[in-house]
C-alpha cells in the first residue's frame, strides 16, 4: 500500500514537473519570439534610415526635401503613439502588433515599386512616408505593452529583459547601418527599401507563431473599468498620470530635446556629411556603425554591473558625453578615424539610458494604463523628431552644414545639464529597491 501510494505520488510529481517545465519552455518562448521579431524588423528599419534619406538626396538633390520627407513619417508617428493607447487596449496589443507590421511592409514596399514605375511624384512619397509611420506608431506602442507581459511569462528579471532588448535594438543598429551603406552602393537605394519591407513581413509573422495570445494582463476589475472608458476620458487618463509624475515629465521634456537633435544628426547632417563631405553612403553606414558596436558593448557591461551603480550617475554622464561632442566633430574634424572615435565613444556612453528610462516607465506605469501612458510618453519624447528633421533641412540650406551642426550640438548640451541643477532626477536612485523587488518577484515565477 505504502508502496503504491509512493508510486504514485512520484509519478504525479513527475507529471506536474512536465507541465511546469513544459509551461516554462512556452512562455520562454513568447519572450525569445518577440525579441527575434523585433531584431529582424529593426535590422530593417535602420536600413531604410539610411536608404530614405540617401534615396531622397539621390532623386531630388534638395536637403530641404529630405527633411520633408523625415518629417512626413514622424509627424504621424508621434500622433499614432500619442492618440493609440486607447484603441490598443481595445483590439489588443498582440494583435495590433502583428496588423500593422504587416500593414507598414505592404506601405514601405510601394516606394521603390512606385519608384521604378515612374509614378513617384514627391508629394505621392510624402504620403506614403506617412502612412507607414502612422502604421509604425501603433505598431511600437502594441510592442511596448506586449513586451514586459511576455517578460512576466517568462520569469525573466524585467531589468535584464529591458538591457537585453536595448542591446538587441543597438546590434540592429550595428548590422544594418553598414549594411545598408554596402547594399546602396552594391546595388541601389530602392532595393534596400524592398529589403526592409520584407523585414516587417517576417517580423509579423514571427510575432503571430511564437508570442502567445494570451499573456498575464491587468485584474478583471481593471480589465472592466478600462473597457468601459470612453475614449477621449481614456485619453485624459493617461495625460492626468504623466501631468502627476514629475520624474517621468522631466525625462520626456529632456528626450524631446535630445531626440530632436539626434533626428537632425541621423536623418539630415550625418547624410549630407556623408554625400557632400565624403561622397559614399558607405561612410555613413561605417559612422553609424562605429556608435552601435561602442553601444553593443556598452550594454553587456551594463547589464553586468547594473546592480552596483547609480542610476543618476551613469544617466547623467552617459548623456553628456554621448551628446554634443558628435555634433562638434562633425562640423570642425576632417580626420574619419576622429569622427568614428568619437562616435564609439558616444555609444558606450548612451548604453545604460535606455534600459534605465525602460525600467522606470515599466516600474511606475500601471498596468493596465500602459497602453495609453507609454504611448503619450513616447509621442511626446519623439514630438522633437518629426521637427528636428525638418529644422536641420532648414539649417543647412541657410547655414551650411558646419554652423548647424554645432548648433544642434549646444542645443544638446544644455538640456543634458539639466539633472545637475535640479533635484527631482535624484530621485531615480530611489527606485532601486523596487527594481529589486520586481527581479526576486521574476525569479520567484521562473523558479515555480
Amino acid at each position: 500500500m505504502d508502496t503504491t501510494t509512493s508510486d504514485t505520488t512520484t509519478a504525479a510529481g513527475t507529471t506536474g514537473d512536465t507541465t511546469t517545465a513544459a509551461a516554462a519552455r512556452r512562455n520562454s518562448r513568447g519572450l525569445v519570439g518577440l525579441l527575434i521579431a523585433e531584431t529582424i524588423s529593426l535590422v530593417g528599419s535602420r536600413m531604410s534610415l539610411v536608404a530614405l534619406p540617401w534615396f531622397t538626396l539621390a532623386t531630388t538633390g534638395s536637403a530641404t526635401k529630405t527633411g520633408l520627407v523625415a518629417f512626413a513619417e514622424m509627424l504621424p508617428y508621434v500622433v499614432a503613439c500619442a492618440l493609440g493607447g486607447p484603441l490598443i487596449d481595445r483590439i489588443g496589443a498582440r494583435r495590433m502588433s502583428v496588423v500593422t507590421d504587416l500593414g507598414s511592409g505592404l506601405a514601405l514596399a510601394a516606394i521603390p515599386l512606385l519608384y521604378r514605375a515612374d509614378l513617384l511624384a514627391f508629394s505621392v512619397l510624402l504620403a506614403v512616408v506617412a502612412g507607414v509611420g502612422w502604421l509604425r506608431g501603433l505598431g511600437d506602442t502594441a510592442k511596448r505593452v506586449v513586451f514586459p507581459k511576455t517578460v512576466a511569462a517568462s520569469g525573466m528579471s524585467l531589468t535584464r529583459a529591458t538591457s537585453l532588448h536595448d542591446g538587441l535594438s543597438r546590434l540592429s543598429t550595428l548590422l544594418g547601418a553598414p549594411l545598408a551603406g554596402l547594399l546602396i552602393a552594391a546595388l541601389d537605394a530602392p532595393t534596400v527599401l524592398l529589403i526592409d519591407a520584407a523585414t516587417f513581413v517576417v517580423g509579423a509573422v514571427v510575432v503571430a507563431l511564437l508570442v502567445p495570445v494570451v499573456l498575464p494582463g491587468p485584474s478583471d476589475e481593471e480589465r472592466k473599468t478600462t473597457d468601459r472608458e470612453p475614449y477621449l476620458m481614456a485619453l485624459r487618463t493617461g495625460f492626468r498620470f504623466l501631468r502627476q509624475d514629475r520624474l517621468i515629465r522631466g525625462l520626456v521634456v529632456m528626450l524631446f530635446v535630445t531626440n530632436l537633435a539626434d533626428a537632425a544628426y541621423n536623418s539630415v547632417l550625418a547624410p549630407i556629411w556623408a554625400k557632400e563631405i565624403i561622397g559614399s553612403p558607405t561612410a555613413l553606414g561605417f559612422f553609424s556603425a562605429s556608435f552601435a558596436v561602442g553601444a553593443v558593448l556598452g550594454n553587456i557591461v551594463f547589464t553586468t554591473i547594473a546592480p552596483k551603480v547609480p542610476r543618476f550617475a551613469v544617466f547623467t554622464v552617459g548623456f553628456l558625453i554621448a551628446g554634443a561632442p558628435r555634433f562638434v566633430v562633425l562640423a570642425l574634424v576632417e580626420q574619419l578615424w576622429v569622427i568614428y572615435l568619437v562616435a564609439f565613444i558616444a555609444g558606450l556612453s548612451i548604453a545604460a539610458v535606455n534600459p534605465i528610462l525602460g525600467a522606470l516607465s515599466y516600474e511606475r506605469i500601471p498596468e493596465h494604463l500602459q497602453a495609453r501612458v507609454l504611448g503619450l510618453t513616447h509621442a511626446v519624447s519623439w514630438a522633437g523628431i518629426p521637427l528636428g528633421s525638418l529644422l536641420a533641412g532648414l539649417a543647412v540650406q541657410g547655414l551650411r552644414l558646419p554652423a548647424a551642426s554645432l548648433l544642434f550640438g549646444l542645443a544638446y548640451l544644455v538640456v543634458t545639464l539639466l539633472p545637475l541643477v535640479s533635484p527631482v532626477w535624484r530621485t531615480m536612485d530611489r527606485l532601486r529597491d523596487s527594481v529589486r523587488g520586481v527581479e526576486r518577484v521574476g525569479e520567484q515565477v521562473s523558479e515555480g
